[in-house]
């Protein structure tokens, strides 16, 4: 472990101070590069798909595991637009004289070695791998076991790329001990590592947030919810929450939870029943729902479960005050969204909730860094320091200050 990760920490100083045009080209040779090799990362991927199936891998997760050739095509193109943003690196974010007349400059610089600690989905892999790139950081990749043959796959292609530029693979290598002891071992390794970020269940969020001497931004768990205000046009209502629902239960951006105000209640909750019927939601729902159409009841666990399957918990709430107050009870801080055509509800809601991502008339669906326009994302921090919601390449870049002087001393 410490010698791989020795080795990973010297590449700082290649990829740290490589040209934006270089970093750009190489990327765009890795997108190539993922479109020609398909073939053999899909046949690596149907080998864990195959394990996935006999070890019992629930539906949303086998989702999550499976490439094909326009999933594959969706991660070459996410390098391209990662090659397209402007680059991160040298960036002077600020600059001002002193009263000693130094020139102090505020400057954009790499973050340095990045763990990524991630399940299932093997496109974090070419995802990440290149965000990382992008901005000058060395990337550490540790995938879950069940797609152990897909990231192999696709990280031999990223660092044949590498090495046919002359560069050292470990820019962008995966652990070479995936194990639970690899694992715990690198998130104390502060010598080299600069920065851990833990994405998946949330078991491995609190494990690495309580273990780790290396800093963590955590991308936790997603219990997001909807609220329908009684201003609400409740036609555009029923297809947001059936979006933020069913689009793709099985991710981090979709509803778990949807409060409707109770002074629509009798009249939402029967159009809402039977569009979430259509899409065979199973349904629970407070005393008070259930008293309105017929569904299961939800405890305080299933306000407090992030189900990741197409499973919805509704609440009625009387107005704006107690929906903010069930979120901040129940919520993880991802994605919260209110829909009304009242502008007065719709601002005391972006103001007090405390969320990464906050909406108003839209899905909760949209959290997601290629949609946000950053090409990819490492994932959806749910911190405050020093990244929160989807995390690109400019929150992959710490800053340093240079000062330019002409000979001053401090008197």
């Amino acid at each position: 472990m410490e010698s791989f990760l020795v080795k990973a920490k010297s590449c700082t100083g290649v990829i740290g101070t490589m040209s934006g045009s270089l970093k750009n080209q190489i990327l765009l040779e890795m997108a190539d590069a993922l479109v020609s090799n398909s073939d053999q990362i899909i046949t690596e991927n149907s080998l864990d798909m195959h394990d996935g199936r006999a070890n019992g891998l629930d539906s949303a997760l086998l989702d999550r595991l499976l490439l094909d050739e326009k999933r594959i095509a969706a991660m070459a193109q996410s390098l391209r637009d990662i090659a397209g943003l402007k680059e991160p690196v040298g960036r002077v974010l600020e600059g001002w004289k002193n009263g000693d007349d130094l020139r102090i400059e505020k400057v954009s610089v790499p973050i340095g070695v990045v763990a990524v600690i991630f399940e299932s989905r093997p496109n974090v892999t070419s995802d990440v791998g290149a965000l990382c790139f992008k901005s000058g950081n060395v990337a550490i990749l540790k995938g879950g076991k069940e797609a152990e043959r897909s990231n192999q796959a696709i990280a031999k292609v990223l660092q044949s790329v590498l090495e046919r530029n002359n560069l050292p693979k470990e820019i962008i290598s995966l652990l070479p001990d995936s194990s639970r002891e690899g694992v715990a071992s690198l998130i104390k390794m502060d010598r080299y590592v600069d920065l851990v970020v833990p994405r998946g269940g949330e078991g491995l969020i609190r494990y690495i947030s309580q273990n780790s001497s290396v800093p963590v931004v955590k991308h936790d768990k997603g219990l997001c919810h909807t609220y329908i205000h009684e201003d609400a046009n409740l036609d555009q209502a029923v297809a947001i929450a059936i979006n933020a629902k069913c689009q793709r239960p099985g991710v981090c951006n979709a509803m778990e939870t949807l409060l409707v105000d109770r002074a629509i209640a009798k009249k939402a909750l029967p159009k809402l029943y039977a569009a979430f019927n259509e899409k065979g939601t199973l349904l629970r729902g407070d005393p008070e729902v259930q008293e309105i159409v017929e569904v299961e009841l939800a405890t305080a666990k299933d306000f407090e479960t992030e189900y990741l399957a197409n499973i919805l918990s509704i609440k009625v709430v009387e107005g704006v005050d107690e929906a903010i107050s069930h979120i901040a009870t129940y919520g993880s801080g991802h994605s919260e969204a209110i829909l009304t055509e009242n502008y007065t509800a719709a601002e005391i809601f972006l103001d007090r909730v405390d969320a990464a991502c906050v909406y108003v008339n839209a899905s909760t669906r949209f959290t997601d860094g290629g949609v946000f326009g950053f090409g990819a994302e490492v994932g959806i921090s749910t911190n405050k320091l020093h990244a929160r919601g989807p995390m690109g390449i400019n929150e992959l870049t710490t800053y340093k200050f240079k000062i330019y002087g002409n000979g001053q001393i401090r008197g």
